[in-house]
């Protein structure tokens, strides 16, 4: 087996000005719909790498490129811990049960061009956020989509 994965990953909630959500169908889980999401390569990774990397990964969308802004990705500095599913486990270190997961957003047009990475996934839809929460199989996944809209509130500088 190659190296164990980190139990420390990153959560991207992919989404439009008009609270839109991408969301992906797991290639390994038919009907397991979810964000972007992806442990850390080693511990010296920081979070919003792990993100970007992930993003790019999973969707073909570079952070920083021409089409998305590094500033588009935004750290909600919030974290869960979460049971791994037991189907998972044997990705971890034996005795390694529970995930510490970073949240993120990243604001996308509608229109940008998706390509997914065929191991990962089968499928993409947008989605409102409220029925990309109800299509999520992942809690804190569903938690950090029914976050969004506060998450998007205008700054008020002083």
């Amino acid at each position: 087996m190659d190296a164990y994965k980190l139990a420390e990953s990153a959560l991207v909630v992919i989404h439009t000005t008009e609270l839109e959500v991408l969301m992906l169908e797991r290639a390994d889980h038919p009907g397991f719909w979810q964000s972007v999401t992806g442990s850390k390569d080693d511990q010296q990774e920081a979070l919003d790498e792990t993100a970007r990397r992930e993003v790019l990964e999973e969707t073909g969308l570079a952070v920083g490129g021409a089409q998305v802004p590094r500033a588009a990705l935004t750290d909600w500095h919030w974290q869960v811990a979460y049971e791994i599913y037991p189907i998972w486990r044997h990705r971890y270190a034996p005795g390694v049960t529970r995930n510490i997961e970073h949240w993120f957003g990243l604001l996308v047009p509608r229109e940008i061009k998706i390509t997914l990475a065929p191991r990962e996934h089968t499928a993409y839809t947008w989605l409102p956020y409220l029925e990309a929460a109800e299509r999520c199989f992942s809690p804190s996944n569903r938690a950090a989509i029914l976050q969004l809209p506060a998450r998007m509130r205008p700054r008020i500088s002083i």
